[in-house]
This record gives C-alpha cells, structure tokens and sequence, in this order.
C-alpha cells in the first residue's frame, strides 16, 4: 500500500487511500474485490466518499474521454453488417494460415515487476479486464463481468496504431497468463466477442466488449 498522512486503523487508511485514488492498479483491483465481499470495508469506503464529496464543489464536471468508437474504428473500418467478414490491409493471410489457439494458463512465473498495464472497460458492458506486462508474459484478469454466452467466446486482441488488429487467442477462463506480444505504451489491447472458437479468418465479428491503452508504470 502507499504511504498514507491519516492516522488511521488500517481498513481505515486502505479506504480512504482507495477514494483518493492513491492505490495503484494492482492495489486498487484488490480494493475492489474487498468493496464486494466485506460490508465493513464497503462502509468505510462509502464513509471516505461522503466525507471527501465536498471537495469536488471547486470543479467543474468533465466528462471522461470516449475511446471506444476509436478502439470500433480500428478493429471495424466498414460499418459491421450481419454475418460478414471485414478485411483490414491488403494482403491479409488467407484464413488456412491463421490457427486461433485458446489462452491456457502457464505456470506461476518468479515475482517481475510490471512495466505497463491496462484498464481494459466499455460504456455499454459490465465487462473489465486488468492487463500487466511483466517480463515476457501477460497477465489478463476479469475484474468484472461473466464467461461469454453459450456458443460464443471472448478474444483478445492488440492493436498497434491503424495497424489491421492481431489476435492474442480465445479467452477460457476468467485469468490468463500468456506470453507477452510485442507492445509499447499507445497500443491497444481490446476484447470482443465472437463465434465459438473465435472470429472467422482471424479477424474480429462481434462488438467490442472491454478496450483500453497500455500505459508505462
């Protein structure tokens, strides 16, 4: 946790740090988790926001950025019509080179200190993801939301600049851990959902379900 000026017990401290926004990624997905299951603790956060409110009365509302018709416009450059296939740039690999491959969980790498993380989230989804890149390996964890419906599978994605989307495989279980793809703060990581097994030639179908920018830590 980070340091903290309040004097307080410690679920106190870890509330109010939470509310300020003082917590990093991993610190604060935790929160979460705790805000769900521990009454107390979802008491203590709610006490911190009441108290603090009134500091919001010196600022304007703003409205956060919206990158998701963005994140659409990579990932779909023609309006999506049903049961079609978009092509991206020219030159795309014909549909018998590419093998979508299910993410499987690989053995607990030694502890790495992350270099870039996501907030992976849409407006219109409950779905949220948590992505780090630490080392040569990706973690990817739901944080929110549940497995796709039946028939269908999530997938994820990386998207570099207005570069065609690359697939990073077919989600099955609710945290992953990959080998990392090659990244740089900027690029995008998207998920989506698709037909059983993923998106027909490699290419994503469905709507975008959760999309957010690597960041450097």
């Amino acid at each position: 946790m980070t340091s903290t000026p309040f004097d307080l017990p410690e679920d106190d401290s870890l509330a109010a740090e939470y509310v300020l926004g003082a917590l990093d990624l991993a610190e604060r997905t935790a929160a979460e988790a705790r805000v769900k299951r521990d009454p107390a603790f979802a008491v203590l956060v709610n006490d911190w926001q009441n108290r603090l409110s009134e500091l919001n009365d010196d600022y304007a509302e703003a409205e956060a950025p919206n990158l998701l018709p963005q994140i659409e416009a990579r990932l779909f450059p023609q309006a999506p019509r049903p049961r079609r296939w978009f092509g991206w740039a020219a030159g795309a690999l014909s549909a018998g080179a590419i093998a979508v491959a299910a993410l499987v969980m690989l053995p607990p790498p030694a502890p790495v200190a992350p270099t870039m993380t996501a907030e992976l989230s849409a407006a219109a989804s409950p779905l949220r993801y948590a992505a780090a890149i630490a080392g040569d390996q990706l973690t990817l964890t739901r944080i929110a939301g549940t497995d796709a419906e039946a028939g269908k599978d999530y997938e994820l994605w990386i998207i570099e600049g207005d570069k065609a989307p690359v697939s990073l495989g077919v989600l099955t279980t609710a945290s992953v851990t990959i080998p990392a793809p090659k990244a740089a703060a900027g690029y995008v990581l998207a998920i989506t959902l698709e037909p059983k097994g993923g998106g027909p030639d490699g290419k994503p179908t469905g709507p975008v379900l959760a999309a957010g920018p690597l960041k450097n830590i």
